[in-house]
This record gives C-alpha cells, structure tokens and sequence, in this order.
C-alpha cells in the first residue's frame, strides 16, 4: 500500500509560528526530507524515531538534485511511509512545490499542501509594517532575484511602481545589483527599503536604508529578504529603549542623508 506525501511550510523559523497542523504532520511522519533553511528549532520538533534527510541547498552547491528528492519523494512514499518533505516559509512561494507535486501526481502519490508563514509575511510581523497599507500600496509584489541559470531575469519595470509593495526574496549580497535595476525601472532613489534576515530567529536583523544608499549594506546572513516601497519607512526596528529609530539608524549606519529622508517620508503619511 502507497504512502502520502505532506509538503508542509515550516514558516519563518519560530516554532511557534508553525501551523498545528504542520505539527501533526511531522509528529506522524516516518520520513522527513527538509530544506538547508528550516530552522533548527523547527528540527527539534521531529521524533527520534523519524528518519531525517537533509536535502537543502547552501552557499551555491548541493549534494542532492531536485531529481533525486523526486525520487526519493516516491520510492519512500512508494514502500509505504508517510513522508513529509519540509520547506522554509511556504511550501508554494519560491519553493519548487509545483515541480514535486507534478512529480508525484505522475507517480500516482497522494499528496497534501500544508501551508506555513511566508517570508514575506514573517518580515512584515517582525518589522510591524502592513505590504498593502491602503495608504500608500494599492498592490504588493513577490520577485525571487535568485534566478536558474538562463532563465531571464524579471520585468522589473513591470513591478515597480510608486504604490507597489516589492518584496525581493533571496536578494543575494550584491545589492547595487539589485538598486541598479529599482532605478532603471523608473523607482526615486530616495525610496524606502527594509533588508530583514532571519526572521522570527533570535538572529534576527532589520536595516533600514534607501535605494540610494542599499550599496551600503553589511554583509548579512541568509536567510533575508528585502522590503521595498514607502511601507518601509515605518518600520520598527530594535533599538536602545532611549534612542530614536530613526536617530539610531545614524548611529548604526553613519548616514545622516538616509533618515533625513526617511523622516521626510514618515511626516508625509
């Protein structure tokens, strides 16, 4: 008799944003095949008993292809198990979930999406900003900027707008890459961007900047994403209980210009 496949969203690290339903599903598992990017405190939540698998990609390389997690998806599920194939956020945003559930639908596996906190959603918490705040976006916009080799790179100018929330998933560490193409698709340099990483983690940072200034930005652990938009400019960020957010900012990055203009965008709301 077959097994079943659960694709579940392990959110954006803090256990206890992960669904009860996520839960179950790793308490019942046999087997779990996980991403590199699945917090270690999500990983703690597993039984002994369960069969582990890290099938994650880190820093560029990976031991195992998606082929092979294809594969494995099926032949464990195939001899029977419950398999849960775990994934940082959720499941079918920038996670390759379609590819698999293709996969096992050919094989004949039943399967089962679980969804989990999104990137995005879980940066926004953290930072208390609204992505479609009816005051300043009328829409918002997911971008990967991790591309396939070959694949063409997103209509850029087709996303950004002045009322468009544009959330970068995996921005990388090239960021005037990256404010290069927000400026050539038409953005004003002094536009408001959040670069958050480890989200929810006890790690977690949130850097406060502009297109302008995004160069700027220190090396930071992955996972992050960026915020851009006017949304940004209200963000809170984590700060001496006796300074300004936005005073802090200075003291943290030595760049006056940045808060003058975020100042400016937070008197205009």
């Amino acid at each position: 008799m077959k097994g079943k496949v659960y694709l579940v969203g392990a959110g954006p690290g803090d256990p206890d944003l992960l669904a009860l339903r996520a839960l179950r599903a790793l308490r019942q598992a046999d087997v779990v095949l996980h991403d590199a990017l699945v917090s270690s405190q999500i990983l703690e939540l597993i039984p002994s008993r369960v069969m582990v698998v890290n099938v994650g990609k880190r820093c560029g390389s990976r031991a195992i292809t998606q082929e092979q997690i294809n594969a494995m998806l099926v032949s464990f599920a195939s001899a029977g198990n419950r398999v849960v194939r775990l994934k940082a956020g959720d499941p079918l945003i920038f996670g390759r979930a379609g590819e698999e559930i293709e996969h096992l639908r050919r094989a004949g596996i039943e399967t089962e999406v679980v969804p989990g906190i999104t990137a995005a959603l879980g940066a926004a918490a953290i930072a208390q900003v609204s992505l479609t705040d009816r005051r300043m976006a009328a829409r918002v916009v997911f971008v990967n900027a991790h591309r396939v080799p070959g694949a063409p790179e997103p209509d850029w100018s087709g996303l950004a707008a002045p009322d468009t929330t544009i959330v970068v998933y995996m921005p990388g560490t090239d960021y005037q890459q990256l404010a290069t193409r927000l400026r050539r698709a038409g953005l004003r340099r002094d536009t408001p961007c959040l670069v958050v990483t480890k989200a929810s983690t006890a790690e977690q940072q949130l850097h406060l900047t502009t297109i302008e200034q995004l160069h700027n930005m220190p090396l930071l652990p992955s996972p992050s994403l960026l915020i851009v938009g006017k949304i940004a400019a209200l963000a809170v960020l984590e700060v001496p209980a006796n300074g300004d957010l936005r005073e802090e900012l200075v003291a943290t990055q030595g760049d006056a210009e940045t808060a003058t203009t975020l100042a400016a965008f937070g008197q205009g709301l």
